[in-house]
């Protein structure tokens, strides 16, 4: 049975595949009402506007505009004009528009408000906007009201064209003398009206006359008007809006007026003062008509997106077009099986039996990838008899094509504007096979012929051109054309088995055989470079595609680059952690290596190193190769397996960046930049590709690690690389495993350092990290038994490494101990550290000193020398309390020594200290002994400062013995020390006084007991000498003050009985009295003999101020007597005669005969009388008096 002969009207028959605005005649009017489908989409659409359209028939409203969106090819204009057909309710062959939709909707509710709407008088007007718009009409503000202006004349029977000579008639009509003037007209001209009046600056005689004639107005005026009419001519909104009531009134109380406006949106486009043009014409329509004429809209684009994007405010549009229809597609299906697939009876039981029979293989032949989207196929037998010889997946499929070759402008004007529909696709598909038997599949390669006359012409020359390619068969072209029609329909990837299914022409195909057919043409395309292969997906080329590949082809990448970019991809992408993760406290960063291709730093003890299929030495890399390759080395060898399609993929990722580095920033077609904008997005698309494949062939590839294949099962490829490194981390990091006590922080050193409760030994086997401090020991003491240094850095070098790899704060923390327990000793800059240094967490941590921290062994001091500390310990410090451990015995043994030395209530340095202040005895013990102890202090190593004791044991012990008799010479002996040395002192001041030999005798027995170097025995004498030194020097002392007492006393008698004569006695008496009784008090206190002396002189000298005293008092006197009663004076000393006063000088006679003084003869009286009569007359003048006393 052929497949024209299944089908219930003629395949043949003219259909209007696009429903365009102006197709008018009846013919067409009646086939678009009759086989108009309504769907259930398009049933709820009519629901949605006769609801709201039926509110305007007896109630005013202003919400009447209709905004009816949807993309090409869902129907819009269809809808819009059948709408037009059921507002006007036209008749069409003797039957109302609405009665052919008796049998499409059931719903008698909407049938009775279509009805009822189809009984208002109503002028329906239906227009493409961009067709009855001018040419430069956009650029206008106005330019919709002036197209809403001219199809509102056009509907009148007014001239469209010039909107003043529509007002001219508008005019005549309301005075009734249109037709008079037409008539007129007519008999000047021999032309109708309505043929010329578009000639209207040719007609200028005629109008005038007829005007003249009908208007009963002179041929002047009528001039008059014909020249200004086009000048005064305004339209404005509200003038529009005011002329469309006026109309709609004088055809009487309901009548509408319907503007049906097609691409209302697409003409707008991004104009925001064309959609404020329509805002204001919608929205005075509303306001003056009151629901009386309604404006229908089409629109790709929803009003709410619209408006959005514009960024204006345009709520007020939003709320006239209140009712809001959106055109989906989605039954564009539903339309093509009614009209055109419907079967007859006999084609239905025929595909009822075949599909019966074929279901199963259908199922099997019709199938897509998992990355397309969902591809309809047969539900059951009745989807099988609707669509057949179609596959349910075509409706969609196409509708995507031709949205996508639209918007990526590889279309021709005819098909943006909708020449071409889905309905057209469909039937002119079926027709080229319609003379097949039954069991043909239209394959999707057919429904190229549909839209090849309306294509581009570079798209059309790239088929044509196959077509004549002497290389390429019919098949090779059908693919080329599929290619096409998929190329921008993302839904669907261009992989072979997608391809395959597209290209099924007959149920009987064998699909295997079929692909690989499809994979021979795929190939001679892409040798053609025809297409291009991008992964799995194979993409048709226009010509400047094919220019650009094939410049893409040519361009030469370095192997090197390729192999580096799949490393970064490998490593930064796939791979991403820098250090393995090994627990979760050792992380070890490792080398990158791909081939023999080093990424960064190679600084690690173990790396990662991916061999990929191109890598070649000249030796096969085989596994036994391998194994030797990982024992060699430190690596984890990754073998990648030898598929190349990654590395190909990645050279074409390069030369396509390549090739648009290069033509970035030079000029070039529109058409030749939007390839490049494709470009990178290919190169994005072929990147994750590489990613992908590189997932998979990581989760395949082959590890080997320290001479072993690792049996490592395929899984996520980071965790196959990380159960890599691990083995490799067992194998090589032997050692790691010693330390299983972690150090984290510096307070846990430092707790490690001042802990008291560690103990000193090490052979517990329960203690932590007892393996590494066992191993760590061993090494520090080879090494200083071969005296090879070693720094706190060359310990922490060798231990983070091969095969120990621990940590820092870890290998500090095992120093640490071996220090703590003096297993070890640490020396900086020439001096052992103590244990008990505040600085020796810093010293063991700090960069700057790392390099300068000495390790030794330390060498165990023998139990003698032990027992020797402690001995000298509790003999010359009296202590016994000691530490067991050598540190701390010598630790606490320097403290002893620090006490003696400084802090001691009778330390060296004190006692030292006294010496300052006295000659005492054993100065030479205690400086001897500071220097001893002193000398131990400096002492750091401990061998050193156990031999040393060793050595001083006696002179300690020495020490100790003499410097008891010392300390406690201070303490209980020295005050009668000073005592005795005070007693000298006075002797010394008063020996050539002290002539007693009683008393020099007890001085002597002092000064020996003073002056011996060891007195302590002795001391005990003293309080006796001092005694009876005391009590003879007193007796002498008093025997040496009488005679001065005497002088003393005979001294003041001579002032006080000189001061008795006169009257001024008991003015100076007293005072007088007092210096010499306070003379006298200081003789009974004297303690020794020249002082007691020295006293007589000063009685004389204290005599001599007296009587000066009272002379210079007794002058004062004779001064104010000799000033008389009147206040005259008397001048002495002057002229002859006047009286005049002498001056008076007191001599002691103690001066004049000053010293003692031998006589032995008379001539020894007559000098010492010379003397005092020389020492007289030169204190004799002849003013003065000489007074001896």
């Amino acid at each position: 049975m052929e497949i024209r002969k299944m089908f219930y009207k003629n395949i043949d028959r003219d259909i209007k595949g696009v429903i365009k605005i102006g197709q008018d005649d009846d013919s067409n009017i009646y086939q678009e009402l009759d086989e108009y489908v309504v769907t259930r989409e398009l049933l709820k659409h009519f629901t949605t506007f006769f609801e709201s359209y039926k509110k305007s028939l007896n109630n005013r409203t202003d919400k009447m505009g209709v905004w009816i969106s949807g993309f090409f090819g869902s129907g819009k204009s269809h809808f819009l004009k059948i709408m037009s057909y059921l507002l006007e309710n036209k008749e069409v062959r003797n039957k109302k528009a609405i009665t052919y939709f008796d049998d499409k909707i059931e719903d008698p509710m909407l049938l009775a408000d279509m009805k009822a709407v189809g009984d208002i008088s109503t002028d329906v007007i239906i227009f493409n906007i961009d067709s009855k718009s001018d040419s430069d009409s956009k650029t206008n503000k106005d330019a919709i009201v002036k197209v809403f202006m001219k199809v509102f004349n056009e509907m009148q029977g007014f001239c469209g064209s010039l909107p003043w000579v529509a007002d001219l008639e508008r005019q005549l009509v309301k005075d009734g003398i249109y037709d008079a003037f037409k008539t007129k007209f007519m008999e000047l001209s021999d032309s109708a009206w309505e043929d010329t009046r578009e000639d209207f600056y040719f007609e200028e005689d005629n109008i005038v006359r007829a005007l003249a004639a009908t208007r009963k107005m002179t041929e002047e005026a009528a001039r008059n008007w014909y020249n200004k009419a086009e000048g005064s001519y305004t339209l404005s909104i509200e003038k529009f809006a005011n002329r469309v009531r006026e109309y709609i009134e004088s055809k009487g109380k309901n009548h509408h007026v319907i503007f049906l406006v097609d691409e209302i949106g697409q003409y707008i486009g991004d104009d925001t003062k064309l959609m404020l043009n329509l805002q204001t014409v919608v929205e005075d329509l509303g306001t003056y008509c009151g629901g009386r004429a309604w404006v229908l809209v089409t629109s790709q684009q929803d009003i709410d997106s619209i408006t959005k994007v514009k960024g204006n405010d345009f709520s007020k549009i939003l709320g006239r077009f209140n009712t809001r229809i959106s055109l989906s597609g989605a039954n564009v299906d539903e339309v093509i099986k009614k009209r055109i697939l419907l079967k007859n009876d006999v084609a239905k039981d025929t595909l009822k039996l075949l599909y019966q029979e074929q279901n199963a293989i259908l199922k099997n032949l019709i199938t897509f990838s998992s990355d397309a989207a969902e591809m309809k196929i047969y539900r059951d037998v009745q989807d099988f008899i609707d669509v057949y010889p179609f596959i349910p997946y075509q409706f969609n499929l196409l509708q995507s094509v031709f949205t996508g070759i639209r918007l990526h402008g590889a279309s021709g004007k005819h098909l943006s504007e909708g020449e071409r529909s889905l309905l057209s696709a469909f039937q002119e598909s079926a027709m080229q096979f319609a003379d097949k038997e039954v069991g043909t599949i239209v394959p999707f390669y057919a429904f190229y012929k549909t839209i090849e006359a309306f294509l581009d012409h570079n798209i059309r020359t790239v088929i044509i051109h196959a077509q004549d390619n002497e290389r390429l068969i019919d098949e090779d072209v059908e693919v080329l054309k599929v290619l096409f029609m998929i190329k921008y329909v993302k839904e669907l990837p261009a992989n072979i088995e997608n391809l395959a299914t597209l290209m099924v022409s007959h149920i009987g195909d064998d699909k295997i055989d079929l692909k690989k057919r499809i994979e021979a043409s795929l190939k001679r395309l892409i040798k053609e470079t025809l297409i291009q292969k991008n992964g799995d997906e194979y993409i048709f080329l226009t010509h400047e595609e094919q220019d650009v590949n094939k410049e893409i082809q040519h361009i030469q990448i370095d192997m090197n680059e390729i192999i580096q970019k799949i490393g970064e991809v490998i490593f930064e992408d796939i791979y991403t952690d820098k250090k393995y993760r090994y627990t979760s406290r050792y992380n070890f960063s490792f080398n990158q290596v791909i081939d023999d291709r080093v990424r960064g730093s190679q600084n690690n003890e173990i790396g990662i190193k991916v061999i990929t299929p191109y890598y070649s030495t000249g030796i096969e890399m085989t596994d036994q190769e391998l194994k030797m390759m990982s024992t060699r080395e430190s690596n984890l060898i990754v073998r990648l397996p030898g598929d190349t399609t990654f590395l190909e993929e990645m050279e074409e990722v390069l030369k396509i960046q390549t090739y648009l580095l290069r033509k970035s920033g030079t000029a070039a077609t529109q058409e030749i930049e939007d390839i490049k904008v494709r470009k990178s997005r290919e190169v994005a698309e072929r990147k994750e590709r590489v990613k992908t494949l590189l997932i998979e062939a990581l989760k395949e590839a082959d590890l080997f690690v320290n001479s072993q294949k690792l049996g490592i099962k395929d899984k996520n490829p980071v965790d196959r690389i990380n159960d890599g490194f691990k083995v490799l981390i067992d194998s090589i990091y032997t050692k790691l495993a010693y330390v299983t006590d972690f150090i984290d922080t510096n307070k846990e050193l430092y707790d490690i350092l001042t802990n008291d409760t560690i103990q000193i030994s090490l052979s517990e086997e329960e203690k932590a990290n007892i393996l590494a401090i066992d191993e760590v020991d061993s090494y520090i003491s080879r090494n200083t038994e071969r005296n090879i240094p070693m720094t706190m850095k060359s310990i922490l070098d060798l231990y983070s490494k091969v095969p120990y790899g621990w940590k820092e704060l870890d290998i500090t923390g095992v120093v640490a101990m071996l220090f703590k327990v003096q297993e070890i000793k640490l020396e900086l800059g020439s001096e052992y550290l103590d244990i008990g240094d505040k600085n020796i967490l810093n010293y063991m941590t700090k960069r700057e000193y790392l390099d300068r921290l000495l390790i030794k062994k330390r060498t165990k001091t023998s139990p003698a020398l032990i027992n020797n500390a402690r001995n000298l310990a509790k003999e010359v410090f009296n202590y016994t309390a000691m530490p067991s451990d050598e540190d701390g015995l010598m630790s606490r043994f320097k403290d002893l020594c620090e006490q003696e030395l400084y802090k001691s209530e009778t330390n060296i340095n004190k006692l030292l200290a006294e010496y300052a202040h006295g000659r005492y005895p054993g100065k030479d013990v205690l400086e001897r002994g500071k220097k001893i102890l002193e000398d131990i202090l400096k002492i750091k190593d401990s061998k050193d400062f156990y031999e040393t004791l060793y050595e001083i044991k006696e002179e300690l012990l020495d020490y100790e013995e003499d410097s008891a008799d010392v300390k406690k010479f201070f303490k209980n002996q020295k005050e009668h020390f000073d005592r005795a040395v005070q007693q000298l002192n006075i002797y010394d001041k008063n020996s050539s006084y002290v002539l007693d030999k009683d008393t020099i005798k007890i001085v002597e027995a002092m000064e020996a007991i003073v002056k011996s170097k060891e007195p302590y025995s002795q001391i005990q004498k003293l309080p006796n000498l001092i005694s009876e030194f005391r009590e003879k020097f007193v007796q002498l002392l008093e025997v040496e003050c009488k005679p001065v007492r005497i002088v003393i006393e005979s001294d003041y008698n001579k002032v006080k009985t000189d001061l008795e004569l006169y009257e001024f006695e008991s003015e100076l008496g007293p005072r007088f009295k007092e210096k010499f009784d306070d003379l006298l008090m200081r003789l009974d206190s004297a303690n020794n003999f020249y002082e007691a002396i020295a006293m007589k002189e000063e009685s004389d000298r204290l005599k001599m101020r007296c009587f000066e005293e009272i002379e210079n008092k007794k002058q004062e006197i004779k001064k104010r007597e000799q000033t008389s009663g009147d206040g005259a004076t008397i001048i002495t000393g002057g002229g002859q005669g006047g009286y005049k006063t002498k001056k008076t000088v007191t001599i002691s006679m103690a001066n004049i005969l000053h010293g003692a003084k031998t006589i032995e003869s008379k001539q020894d009286i007559d000098k010492l009388l010379e003397d005092i009569r020389v020492k007289l007359e030169k204190e004799l003048k002849e003013d003065t008096i000489v007074k001896l006393v």
